[in-house]
């Protein structure tokens, strides 16, 4: 195994224009290598990325060593890949790939517990998205999943793995409701005075890490805080209780009637939206269903809209690292609202898209380095 993996890297070192044909391609059409032990799932997922222009299925493979010899032949833009596999897991095999020859690849698992903690292993070897494949049988759930999937691999497409010039393909973009499908806009704001902060936080590419960064720096006492970092079902818990064995703050997965208080963190479930609410000077998380927000439930939109009406001025906004818009409109009316807000800058994002989207609404107040986001925080909640 290891013999095979060294003669790969040995192709790949061998042919240094692999890599002008990566940045070559990614000007054109995402072109995609799908790995997967089952036909169904090869073909479902086939059929879902070839529908969207910007993508194309260059490929699929039962296992790693047949991926590894079309790897071979024609490096993909993208990689889909599962997580058990027969001869060779999908874990080794991301971790082998990301050793040799770093490639942006989007983790396709079931939604098992075991598989779900795998899953949020693969994203700190260097996995850039996760999604669930569970039920793909469903017409319901494929037209949802088909957003999902292609958005994944178009973010997958632009993420920076490394140092590199690649310019974003061209995108369609599907129809999508905005935060009003969720909560009414309005301009009410609680009249109830407290001087507790809530501090949201938003993200999708990329944030996993950069969640997990930020968090690391805050010290035990800092304010409550709701994060909604675009995961499916099931896989946010399992983040929450990583964060939770490497944080000094308290982190979970937010649950209806949760208290937002001092010290700990809510991460919003994935598949629901996630609203704050305030009985009083209590506040508190509603988790509710409903249609996609800007193709994602739960939305960054959703939180910052809840935040600007029930905290207002009393409230810190921050968006992180992120594929789309979700969370622009939403960090522009917390501003409104009186909160401050912070976008990560572009250098320090996996992929600027969400921060930018702020930033050219003028919806953050600062433009900040991740590594500089956490002091820059505390410093506003104890002024």
């Amino acid at each position: 195994m290891t013999c095979f993996f060294c003669n790969l890297a040995g192709v790949i070192q061998a042919f240094p224009w692999l890599n002008e044909r990566f940045i070559e391609n990614m000007a054109h059409t995402i072109k995609v290598l799908v790995v997967d032990d089952s036909a169904v799932v090869r073909q479902k997922l086939s059929d879902i990325i070839n529908s969207d222009p910007a993508l194309e299925v260059m490929g699929t493979a039962s296992d790693p060593f047949i991926a590894a010899t079309k790897i071979k032949k024609e490096t993909p833009d993208v990689i889909t890949l599962d997580v058990e596999m027969p001869r060779m897991d999908g874990i080794t095999f991301l971790k082998k790939i990301m050793a040799q020859h770093p490639m942006p690849v989007v983790i396709i698992s079931s939604l098992t517990e075991k598989g779900t903690r795998t899953a949020i292993k693969a994203l700190e070897y260097g996995a850039v998205e996760i999604i669930t494949k569970s039920k793909m049988d469903s017409s319901a759930f494929f037209e949802e999943s088909k957003i999902r999937i292609c958005d994944a691999i178009k973010a997958a497409g632009v993420s920076k793995l490394k140092r590199r010039n690649v310019p974003s393909p061209e995108i369609y973009v599907e129809p999508k409701h905005s935060a009003d499908a969720i909560i009414p806009h309005t301009t009410k704001r609680s009249m109830v005075e407290t001087t507790e902060f809530v501090v949201g936080i938003g993200a999708s590419t990329g944030g996993t890490e950069a969640i997990a960064k930020l968090l690391q720096s805050l010290p035990h006492d800092s304010p409550g805080i709701i994060i909604v970092q675009h995961m499916p079902e099931q896989f946010t818990k399992s983040f929450a209780e990583r964060l939770n064995e490497t944080c000094k703050v308290t982190v979970k997965e937010a649950h209806n009637g949760d208290s937002v208080i001092r010290g700990n963190v809510l991460i919003a479930p994935g598949n629901y939206h996630t609203i704050l609410k305030r009985s009083g000077a209590r506040y508190y998380v509603e988790v509710k269903q409903g249609p996609l927000v800007n193709r994602h439930r739960p939305s960054v939109d959703v939180l910052f809209r809840s935040i600007a009406r029930y905290a207002g001025r009393n409230a810190v906004g921050v968006i992180l690292t992120g594929m789309g818009d979700d969370g622009a409109r939403g960090l522009l009316e917390m501003k409104e609202a009186g909160a401050h807000t912070i976008a990560q800058d572009e250098k320090s994002s996996v992929v600027f898209g969400m921060p930018k989207e702020a930033i050219d609404l003028q919806a953050a107040d600062q433009v900040l380095p991740l590594d500089n986001i956490a002091s820059h925080l505390i410093s506003k909640v104890r002024r």
